[in-house]
């Protein structure tokens, strides 16, 4: 139920990332495929101790920020307790021209009581870009990176959405042993775009269209389960059980100029123009209609095994999933095409700990991607099943490792294979079928913890081989993944600096590989790296807790496409962001 394309970082205490195939964890994803894993953003909670935090800051070229933070807990034993967040960012990024604007409030209520407890957030964000720097589409060859502060969007364009957003969550311990819990969230968005997204050719000569689009989503989510813990003979085990529902709507319309483009100029050398005329339109831009509703129901079981004093745990799980979902004509609304299909999906892991600093771990798990409908025709060859809704495609997931945790510091190893599916036809059987597969094989080491007093650092390495092995385009097959770099690589460290009291130094690098820029690997984006460093420092003033922040993003103002893709199979590129300073002061009474 959280916004679709950004979540303010105000609203969300940690973020947890969940690596890899996580239906059994969460049902299948709504939107995308979630194969490669999951978010889950923890929002806001008061703490124990009354909080009234301001901040205000600058960055960029005239970007002016600003936010609040105030927590307090009620009742005889705060057991109740509340939290609001409200900031507003305005002005121009680091890149020339850029402009944007951002407004949050997040509201977090909660309840804890000895059997019971509740939590209520509610959220609204208003995010606006003005000619946002577009990603560039190649073509026969990588364009030189313009200067990472160039701005070559159109100065008419802009992104603008709107959301509102909440969940209630309640838990309640029926014995010492058997817990319940229910929750219900919600969302409504609005978003309202102008955009004119760049072909270049090798010399950096871009051309394109514009692109208006208007989308509206309603989301509604719920979930209910019961936990329970006993123990049979030597093993304690502990038994889950849930259902949970999402279900969307999204209404859109888009209009646009003559799809043969006009010439823009250069990356180097935009031209910038008017707002071409609009050409043709689908759908009413003033008040869309429905194109696509999705629901997606499903039933999980669990139970985790503990054997040998909790020295021993396995994980055994199955989740079963109906995925709905209806396609809408933009024009008029008609119904086009739709989809309902089921599948089970198991979950196996085991965890052994011959130490209390060692872990080691092995896991099976998988992903649903929502299956198609079997076309009439590939290219130009009848096909044998056309019309049938095909299964979810099932991607799997196999994982082993190891993990080292010595308290103030540990480090984690594993190595992994897993698979995306896609729909494949093989012109011998004339069948249309879930037969396509990328296959990742990969290895991943993390470091983490305050290994010296005073020295903290996370960071990490993943070696990835990404290959087609499968394609609905023959030719593709053998071929490496579209925007998977084969290696991977980032370390942030802190450091207290001993001889002044509360000043800490921090640092970041990152490194991403070579990646493939096409389906075919003919074309390849650069490896690249980014250094980012900053400062605080921590005092009192005024019997008032201060901390001064200043850190500088890409420190050697590097000029480098960063990423190919987003969307599966394309392969547009983003431009690294410029060298940017931020300054911040927050002070708490």
């Amino acid at each position: 139920v959280l916004p679709r394309q950004f979540v303010a970082a105000e609203l969300v205490e940690r973020v947890e990332v969940f690596r890899g195939a996580s239906t059994f964890l969460n049902g299948a994803a709504p939107g995308g495929t979630g194969v490669g894993g999951a978010f889950n953003l923890t929002p806001k909670r008061a703490g124990d101790a009354p909080l009234t935090r301001l901040t205000g800051g600058v960055s960029g070229r005239d970007e002016i920020y600003a936010a609040a933070d105030l927590a307090r807990r009620f009742g005889d034993d705060g057991e109740r307790g509340a939290r609001l967040n409200i900031a507003s960012r305005a002005g121009e990024s680091a890149v020339e021209d850029e402009t944007g604007q951002l407004r949050v409030v997040g509201l977090g209520l909660d309840r804890r009581g000895d059997r019971a407890r509740f939590s209520a957030d509610l959220g609204w964000q208003d995010h606006r870009i003005d000619a946002p720097r577009p990603s560039v589409t190649p073509g026969t060859a990588i364009p030189d990176a313009p200067s990472a502060d160039k701005n070559f969007a159109q100065r008419w364009t802009y992104t603008d959405e709107e959301q509102l957003f909440g969940a209630v969550r309640g838990e309640l311990d029926l014995t010492d042993s058997i817990s319940a819990w229910a929750a219900f969230g919600g969302r409504q968005g609005e978003e309202d775009n102008s955009l004119a997204n760049p072909r270049a050719d090798a010399a950096g000569a871009i051309r394109g269209y514009r692109f208006d689009n208007i989308r509206e989503d309603t989301v509604w989510s719920g979930d209910i389960g019961v936990r329970a813990d006993l123990t049979t003979g030597p093993i304690n085990h502990r038994l889950v059980a849930s259902a949970s529902q999402i279900q969307s709507k999204s209404k859109n319309a888009w209009a646009a100029s003559n799809f043969a483009g006009y010439a823009m100029g250069t990356l180097i050398n935009p031209l910038l123009s008017p707002a071409p005329a609009i050409a043709s339109v689908s759908g009413d831009l003033d008040d869309p209609n429905v194109t696509e509703r999705v629901k997606n129901t499903s039933f999980a079981v669990a139970d985790v095994l503990s054997f040998l004093d909790g020295r021993l745990l396995a994980t055994v799980g199955l989740r079963y999933q109906e995925i709905e979902t209806r396609s809408y004509a933009y024009a008029d609304g008609a119904f086009t095409s739709g989809y309902s299909s089921d599948a089970t999906t198991p979950a196996f892991a085991v965890v052994y700990k011959p130490s209390d600093a060692i872990s080691l771990y092995a896991n099976y798990a998988e992903a649903l991607v929502p299956g198609t409908t079997a076309p009439a025709v590939v290219n130009g060859v009848t096909v044998a099943n056309g019309g049938e809704v095909l299964s979810p495609f099932r991607a799997e997931q196999a994982e082993i490792g190891a993990k080292y945790d010595a308290g103030s510091y540990g480090g984690t190893l594993s190595v992994f294979r897993t698979t995306l599916p896609s729909a494949f036809f093989d012109p011998n059987t004339a069948v249309y079928s879930d037969g396509g597969e990328q296959e990742n094989k990969g290895v991943e080491l993390t470091v983490y913890g305050e290994p010296i007093a005073g020295l903290r650092l996370i960071g990490g390495a993943t070696w990835l081989d990404a290959e087609i092995n499968r394609s609905l385009t023959a030719a593709n097959a053998g071929k490496s993944a579209i925007g998977v770099p084969d290696f991977q690589a980032n370390l942030n460290v802190e450091w207290d600096v001993p001889m002044v009291s509360g000043l800490t130094v921090e640092g970041r690098a990152v490194h991403t590989g070579a990646q493939p820029a096409n389906a075919t690997s003919t074309l390849e984006l650069e490896s690249w790296t980014r250094f980012d460093a900053g400062v605080r420092y921590a005092f009192v003033a005024g019997d008032k807790p201060v901390t001064l922040r200043a850190r500088v993003e890409n420190v050697a103002d590097e000029d480098q496409w960063v990423a190919v893709g987003g969307y599966p199979g394309s392969n547009y590129l983003t431009l690294g962001a410029p060298r940017t300073l931020r300054l911040s002061v927050s002070t708490e009474f």
